[in-house]
């Protein structure tokens, strides 16, 4: 794993421990959903809701399965990123298959007028609700994302830009910073 990685992959594990106690849990995962779904209106009986824990808690079992190596079901940093050094990202085309009903049951909640495009401020209310991203940092981003400048994100630009982050290393691509900027 080289530093960029590892940083990004700080930076990621940072925003899936959300109650800030060194470990990723289930209860990040279920807090997490929740806060979104609270933020957009839905409330525990809303089925994009459950859609969107369903499929948070499969992510978060297999993570569990791959990661935590001394099965106390938490995730350390070290083994999350031990998890990614041993193949859990194993090509693009894997993450997409993985990645995109997740992303899909986001946008089932989010994208509140269907259209598949978020707006900067659909932007601002996911990314800090769901992973305590600032406001300014949500800005950049959707920024950034934005690449045809015509003021929405769609949901094809926001999994390549999901992808990029784990893939690319390049400082230009268009998920360098999608988390906001990265430690030095």
């Amino acid at each position: 794993m080289n530093d960029f990685l590892d940083r990004k992959l700080s930076q990621r594990f940072r925003t899936f421990d959300d109650d800030r106690n060194g470990f990723i849990e289930r209860i990040d995962f279920e807090m997490s959903v929740a806060r979104l779904a609270e933020e957009f209106g839905h409330q525990s009986e809303s089925p994009a809701r459950q859609r969107l824990l369903d499929l948070s808690l499969g992510l978060w079992e297999h993570l569990l399965q791959v990661a935590d190596t001394n099965t106390i079901r938490s995730i350390s940093e070290a083994e999350y990123k031990a998890a990614f050094t041993l193949g859990l990202l194993e090509t693009t085309e894997t993450f997409d298959q993985g990645y995109m009903p997740l992303l899909c049951a986001i946008m089932d909640i989010v994208d509140q007028d269907r259209d598949g495009k978020l707006t900067v401020t659909d932007e601002i209310r996911w990314t800090g609700a769901m992973m305590h991203l600032s406001e300014r940092d949500a800005r950049e981003v959707f920024r950034r994302l934005d690449q045809d400048a015509d003021g929405f994100i769609s949901t094809r630009e926001l999994l390549e830009a999901i992808r990029a982050f784990y893939f690319d290393n390049s400082p230009d691509s268009p998920g360098y910073r999608l988390l906001g900027p990265l430690d030095l």
